[in-house]
Formats: C-alpha cells, structure tokens, sequence
C-alpha cells in the first residue's frame, strides 16, 4: 500500500508538470492566456510538491473516522484558527473580492464587511455548543434531541447543496488562476485541480487539509500585506491620495465611491447582507472545523484568532483592489486589453489580484502569489468535500441507512468513495460556471447557508419548543426557496442558463430576505402545532441538551432512533 500511494504521488507531480510543459509548447488560441512564465511555473510545482508530501505525511496518520474527518481533535485553538481563516480567505476572499472592488469599487467592499461581521454569531451562539454537543458535523448537533432519521436526513442534503455552491466557486477561480499562469485551457485547468483536490481528501482527510490551510494562510497573509504596502507606499501612504487616483483614472469615475454600481436596489442590498451575515454560521466545513480541537475553550480561542486574521486580511482585500484599478488600467500592454474594465483585464476581473502581483514584484513574486492562491483554493475545496463526504458517510450512511451499525473502516470507505464522485461533480460545474465572479458565487452559497442550516441550527440549541416535524420542515422549506428563487435570478437564468438580461423571473441579487424569514416562520408554527408524544419527549430534553452544551458532556442522547 505504502509503493502503490507512494507512485500515486509521484505520478500526480509528474501530471502537473506535464501540464506545465505542455503549456509551453502548444499556442492554444484564447486571447486571454499569458505567455509561458517558468519563474511562476517552478514555485508553483514546488509548493504542489510539498502539500503532496504533507498529505503523504498525514495519511500515515489518518486510521480512523475520527482520525479523518477531526484530526483526532487534536488541533490547538491558534492553529484552528489559522485554518479557520485559511479556509475563510478563500478563492472568493482573495481573487473575488479585489476583482468587484477592480470592476466596481465601494461596491465590492460590502462582501467583505459582510463575511465579517457574521462571526460574533458564531462566537456568541454555536462555538462551544458545537465543540461539546457535535462529533463531526453540524447534524450531530441538530439532531441531538430528534429524530434521527428525517433530521439527519434534511441536513446532509443542506450541506451537499451549499457545499456545491461554494465549490463551484472555488473550483472558477482555480481554473482561471492555472489558465493564466499555464496558458492551459480553462477546462484542463479545473480538471487538474479536481484531481489534485481529490488526492488531498482521498488520503489525507481532516489532518492534511489543516496543514494546507495553516500554511496557505500564513503565506497569503504574508503576500496581501506586501502588496497592500507596495501600492501605499506609491502614494506616501495616504489612502485618499490612492482613492483620488481610482476615480482618476476607472471609466465610472467617481461612482466607484459610492453604492449601487453592483447592487442596485434597496432589497437586494439588504438580502445580501442577510446572507452574508448569517450565512456564516450556516457553512458546513466551517462549522466542521470546531470538532477538530480538544475543548470548548479551544473552540471560543479558533474563533477569537479567526477573527483577527480575517479582519485584517479584509482591509487588505480593499486596497489591493483599490490599487489594481490605478496600477494595471493605466499599463494597457501588459495587463489590459480593453472594453468593459472587468472583462478587459486579461484572465477576467477575478485575476486583478494576480495581475497586480506581477506589476509590484516582477516574476518571482507574481509566482509566489499564484502558488498561494492556487493553495488557497486547494484548501478551501478540500474542506468543503470533507464536509460534503462526512455527509453522506457520517449522517446518511452511518446513522440513517445502517442506524448506527456501521464500523469505522466501512464509513471510512463511503466517505472517500464520496469524495471522489464530489470532485468529478466540482469540476463538471466548474467548467459550467466559467464566466462568474467568484465572490458573488461564494454569496449565493451564504443566501442558501442561512436560509437552509442557520434556522435549523440556531432553533434546535436555542428554542425549547421545537420539533423533529419543525426543524425539517422549516429546512426543507427555506433550503427548497433558496435554491429555486436561485436559479431564477440573473446569476444563473442568465448567465448561466443565457437567457436574455432582464428576463429573471426573480429581480433581487439574492433570496435571503425572503427564504430565511420563512424558515424560521415555518419551524415555529409546525412546532408550536406539533402536539404528539414525541414532541413532548423533545421537549424535555431540551434542558439535558443544555446542561450537556454547557458542561461539555457530549451528546449521547436523541429523543428517538
């Protein structure tokens, strides 16, 4: 087993680099790809190789379901939090958020004050909950004191579909990323990443996942402040000097500083903040991330340290979008090839950040930069198969189908068995959602988060009255809304679906408003409704669950199997 994984490495090292000398061979034909950089190349294949052996390392390590799906619990709260922002400063955070603030300036801004301020939610209301009442994902802490089957059964599906969409995101913003740096096709490009994602999963499961995600943060924290203190220090680091120039020289002119260039009605504004905000707390491999540390106290510290990361790294966001309006518009030759200022920028307004690299640090650093972010995606799509795996494997097949039966090894089995066919779904949507922001893709799966998980999560550990029949219910309700009122919007009737611009059924740029009320509205009444036998069992042990929360006993108990 150790040869066979053994050359399974080596052979996906060997696949990258082959990758990478078929990019400079071949003239591909797409307006958009860059000339063969060997420097971005190497650094690229040498970080490749190392997260590699760090998965190797890690799998030698993984022997249980435990072992996979928490690193054993072993995670301290510093590192936890590191990883919690590794997993956060996501493809969205990085490359989405400087490209909406290239292409629309204040506007872009909202996503990250959004994400933001969806923590004291968590710190406040599920951190420690979720440390002592979970196992390994949300539904352990859900389902606590329901009924099993229909309740587990709600919130695996919750978390495959939110878990898609926010793959869907990562998964663009690698292929775009390796399209640019290798000159690849864009589809090649999201088909390598989907086989190196697996590979992260299939061996390494929870341990090697952290690892990535500490090192990428620290490396991406490391590179955003340099190039934030790059582009300050061009305007004596004075931010209304940089800002004067932004209107100066962007073609919308003063309107970058102010609100509604990206959206443009008062309800969508306050829809999308809905879904950020609270979306948070609704994010499976988020949440899955607080069952890796030993203790409730390292659960509050994860998000403490996670807070600050995350923060700072926004400001940063802010100014390297800023600063790549000024730096790359005003130099048409090498970065931009002109018409609409987002699609203008070669590889798309998602690589404004990429692009920005290469004009304040050369080759070396533009390679550095691409390598970390490609790390950054990485991470952040091998957290989220995690949680979409323990899914199917820990709630659906463990719990529902084998009603608790299933041994480690076999639950193991159905996990990476899960994996596999999540990657081959990740880039097949990939491939279908080429043209979107990655930021405004990451919102979409925060809109069905906090419509989907968030109610059903915060009732069940904070209202005493609900029910199994409400907590399903209201979840099946805002998950089923959320995705249909979705699928109506222009994010995807259009441009995906190309159907005319204008002709969405659904006018706002997100359903929050709209699908996570009705949730919440739909448990309460199907709860206070719910006067069966097993409601009362419910009922009463709502004071065990919190006795047990704040105790930190662990959940050993449910109201029916």
């Amino acid at each position: 087993m150790k040869i066979q994984r053994k050359h399974l490495f080596t052979g996906l090292l060997a696949l990258i680099v082959a990758g990478s000398a078929l990019a400079a061979g071949a003239d591909l034909g797409q307006t958009t790809k860059q000339s063969t950089n060997w420097i971005a190349i190497a650094m690229f294949a040498i970080f490749v190789g190392f997260t590699l052996y760090i998965t190797k390392w890690a799998a030698a390590k993984t022997k249980s379901a435990a072992d996979y799906y928490t690193a054993g619990g072993g995670i301290t709260g510093f590192q936890n939090g590191l990883a919690i922002a590794g997993d956060y400063m996501s493809a969205a955070s990085f490359l989405g958020i400087s490209g909406l603030v290239f292409a629309n300036g204040y506007d872009g801004v909202i996503f990250s004050i959004g994400w933001l301020v969806g923590w004291p939610v968590i710190t406040f209301l599920m951190a420690e909950r979720l440390r002592n009442l979970g196992k390994f994902t949300f539904a352990d802490v859900a389902a606590y004191r329901f009924s099993q089957t229909p309740v587990r059964t709600y919130a695996a599906t919750g978390s495959l579909v939110v878990v898609l969409f926010y793959m869907i995101a990562q998964m663009v913003g690698a292929g775009q990323l390796i399209k640019v740096l290798f000159g690849l096709e864009y589809w090649v490009a999201v088909i390598l990443v989907g086989v190196l994602m697996m590979c992260y999963v299939f061996f390494g499961g929870m341990t090697a996942t952290t690892w990535v995600q500490i090192i990428k943060a620290v490396l991406l924290l490391s590179g955003a402040t340099f190039m934030a203190i790059a582009v300050l220090w061009k305007f004596g680091f004075s931010p209304e000097a940089l800002f004067a120039k932004a209107v100066e020289v962007h073609s919308k002119g003063d309107k970058i500083m102010a609100p509604g260039g990206l959206i443009k009605d008062p309800i969508s504004a306050v829809s999308v903040g809905m879904a950020l905000m609270f979306g948070t707390a609704g994010l499976p491999h988020i949440l899955m991330r607080f069952f890796t540390v030993p203790s409730a106290k390292a659960a509050r510290s994860s998000v403490g340290w996670a807070t600050c990361w995350i923060g700072y790294f926004y400001i940063l966001t802010f100014i390297i979008g800023f600063g790549a309006i000024v730096m790359l518009i005003q130099d048409p030759e090498t970065f931009y090839v002109g018409g609409d200022i987002a699609k203008g920028l070669k590889g798309g307004g998602n690589m404004a950040a990429v692009h920005l690299a290469k004009a304040v640090g050369g080759d070396i650093f533009l390679g550095f930069i691409s390598a970390v972010a490609f790390a950054t995606i990485l991470a952040v799509v091998a957290g989220l198969t995690l949680s979409g795996a323990s899914a199917i494997a820990h709630d659906l097949y463990a719990t529902v189908i084998k009603k608790g039966k299933a041994d480690s090894a076999d639950e193991l089995r159905v996990s990476k068995i899960t994996t596999l066919a999540l990657g081959a779904l990740a880039v097949l949507l990939g491939i279908a959602f080429e043209k979107q922001n990655v930021a405004f893709m990451v919102m979409l799966a925060f809109t069905i988060a906090c419509s989907a998980n968030f109610p059903v999560l915060f009732m069940s550990v904070l209202w005493r009255n609900s029910t199994t029949r409400g907590v399903t219910a209201g979840g099946f309700v805002g998950l089923i809304l959320a995705v249909v009122l979705t699928a109506l919007s222009d994010s995807v009737w259009v441009a995906v679906f190309g159907n005319p611009a204008g002709s969405a059924p659904f006018p706002y740029a997100s359903a929050a408003i709209f699908s996570m009320p009705l949730a919440f509205f739909v448990i309460w009444i199907v709860s206070v409704l719910d006067n069966s036998e097993q409601a009362q069992k419910e009922r009463a042990l709502f004071d065990d669950q919190l006795i047990r929360s704040e105790t930190g006993l662990g959940a050993v108990t449910s109201a029916s199997h």
